[in-house]
């Protein structure tokens, strides 16, 4: 899996021009989900980002999870963070998981950041959306289980 995390003021999404989902400050997330990848993948990841202290506390040093300052996740399926751009001029998304397996992973992800005491908002899993954020520093941090130790 591949998340890439936005610190966000705020951050909302839409589907045909109507707003399905908003928060305020927390994270915006684009999730893809690689065809190899396992719950176990989902877990790590909700743990790592969970718990990753990138928020400023009193001294203005990044001490700070999601969870100590009470914000919210905006969750996004985005299967095109596998994009395989090596050959040609058209991607290709062979990689990214199919439907069937991609989205009771994506919903174990989101439940499980839900499980940590986050509320999480979500798109449409395939729908065509239009994201909104206003990103807090910038703050981008890029997650992949295909590289953790």
């Amino acid at each position: 899996m591949r998340a890439v995390v936005q610190r966000v003021k705020n951050a909302s999404v839409a589907i045909d021009e109507k707003t399905v989902g908003k928060i305020g400050r927390g994270f915006m997330i684009l999730l893809g989900i690689h065809e190899e990848d396992t719950r176990e993948d989902a877990e790590y990841l909700v743990k790592k980002i969970s718990k990753s202290r990138v928020f400023e506390d009193e001294n203005g040093k990044l001490n700070l999870s999601i969870q100590a300052v009470g914000g919210s996740i905006l969750s996004i399926s985005q299967f095109t963070l596998y994009a395989d751009t090596k050959k040609g001029n058209r991607p290709s998304f062979i990689k990214a998981a199919r439907p069937e397996s991609a989205i009771p992973l994506y919903k174990a992800f989101n439940q499980g950041l839900n499980q940590q005491g986050i509320d999480v908002v979500t798109g449409e899993f395939g729908a065509d959306m239009q994201v909104s954020l206003v990103n807090d520093g910038p703050v981008t941090i890029i997650y992949d289980t295909r590289e953790k130790s």
